[in-house]
């Protein structure tokens, strides 16, 4: 299951100079010295293999890397970073800011622009035929481009719905009729599901790119955006209120928690699954990770609720391969992420669907995986065909902002979440802190 989580909030954004600085180094080793850096085996950090919890998940990684390296001069090497390190600490960061990072590894769209506008991304488009190119989805690629250059590859697409409890609904006398498709009725819903041992719905309350990236839907539906048409930011706005103020009101009328169960609103099991909540705003990997946790627990999937007059929109996140533009040998490492990922030979296919359907469960960010026939049983039936048909079609990539922006919005959800401030002036307060940042930005196009 893809595990999302808070970063350190403190760290500052990496920078060209600092990448230089500390690359510094390798530049003035001697030629031979260069040279065994480059055969040297490639390191890949992530959090799944071989150390992960989940055997079909380390195996995909194994497998993967194995078939490379079966072929391949220049060998890959998993390097397992636990998710307390990799996504909710700063052992990546560190590691690029010292000059030492990996050759290969993942990145979401919500911290890209940290590693682009620090010159660590590798450009891979030279090594993706144009038909595998256009083999993947707008939404899955759109916040990995930048102009015509192509920085990651994704490996799977996450939107988010919310899932229900279909003991607790029955509990409560509630049917598949009553399955709100307004912001008003989920929280009448959400009441009538709270009792004195359940909330009826739970959001994420812990700070970081994770609970951004859960809240973006809510405030895209009332047309709201983070930055606007004219570059300037769009967040002082009745739709960024609206927002904030549906996840305020959750708390303040004692249906939704202030604090998870688990490692977060993304552990489905903890909380779902445990009966700690009836209903909870997770992405499409919830299915899998139940499946894992309890094959027997009775649930289903509706798609986020809207405001009044409201589209249907919901986030599509999810990791990516990515090059280290600075690493021991980026031509190899480049030709690796191709071939694992974004080729249109068969097995590069295969792969993503395999990860998409069976190591995981997620949407595949390619047409062609999407296709193959074993994928169009898994997308048939039950929550998958609820997710490929009902909320897909919705779905909007995961913005990629600079740690100054997310900071002043996960700023907002806080104060208005937990501290009862009041919506409108966090929004303004965010919107002049954004505008501030953006009037001496120079990075690549936030999106």
């Amino acid at each position: 299951m893809t595990t999302r989580g808070s970063r350190s909030e403190s760290l500052a954004p990496l920078t060209r100079r600092r990448l230089l600085a500390a690359s510094g180094s390798l530049m003035a080793m001697p030629y031979i010295s260069r040279a065994q850096a480059q055969d040297a085996p490639l390191k890949f950090w992530q959090f799944y293999a071989p150390g992960g919890a989940v055997p079909g998940q380390v195996q995909w990684f194994q497998d993967t890397v194995k078939g490379w390296n079966d072929s391949q001069d220049v060998k890959v090497e998993l390097e397992y970073i636990p998710t307390s390190q990799y996504i909710n600490g700063t052992k990546l960061q560190t590691a690029f800011a010292a000059g030492e990072g990996p050759d290969v590894f993942l990145i979401s769209p919500g911290d890209f622009l940290r590693y682009y506008n620090g010159g660590a991304l590798l450009d891979l488009a030279p090594y993706v035929a144009a038909e595998a190119r256009a083999d993947y989805y707008d939404n899955a690629i759109a916040t990995r481009l930048v102009g015509q250059s192509l920085y990651g590859l994704p490996m799977e697409v996450e939107p988010m719905a919310i899932y229900y409890s279909v003991k607790a609904f029955k509990e409560a006398g509630i049917g598949e009729a009553d399955i709100p498709k307004t912001w008003d009725q989920l929280l009448e819903v959400a009441k009538k599901l709270t009792t004195d041992q359940r909330f009826g719905i739970l959001f994420e309350t812990n700070p970081g790119y994770y609970q951004n990236f859960t809240w973006y839907p809510f405030l895209w539906q009332g047309g709201g955006e983070i930055v606007g048409p004219d570059g300037k930011s769009g967040f002082n706005s009745d739709a960024a209120k609206a927002a904030l103020k549906l996840w305020q009101d959750a708390v303040k009328q004692g249906v939704a928690p202030r604090k998870p169960l688990g490692y977060g609103a993304n552990d489905i099991a903890a909380n779902l699954g445990s009966g700690f909540c009836a209903m909870q705003n997770v992405g499409i990997w919830g299915i899998s990770a139940l499946r894992n946790a309890d094959p027997n627990f009775e649930y289903g999937v509706f798609k986020l609720p809207t405001p009044p007059g409201g589209t249907d929109r919901t986030v599509a996140g999810g990791w990516a391969f990515v090059a280290n533009a600075n690493g021991r040998n980026p031509e190899a490492a480049g030709r690796f992420c191709a071939w694992a990922l974004g080729s249109m030979d068969s097995g590069s296919v295969q792969r993503v669907a395999d990860w998409c359907t069976k190591a995981k469960s997620d949407m595949p960010p390619r047409k062609s995986a999407f296709a193959l026939p074993a994928s169009t049983a898994a997308y048939g039936a039950g929550a998958m065909k609820t997710f490929a048909e009902q909320v897909f079609p919705g779905a909007r990539g995961e913005p990629r902002v600079p740690p100054q922006v997310y900071k002043a919005i996960s700023d907002a959800i806080q104060a208005c979440q937990l501290n009862g401030e009041d919506p409108g002036k966090r929004a303004e307060m965010a919107a002049q802190q954004i505008d501030t940042f953006l009037a001496g930005y120079t990075g690549a196009p936030i999106v």
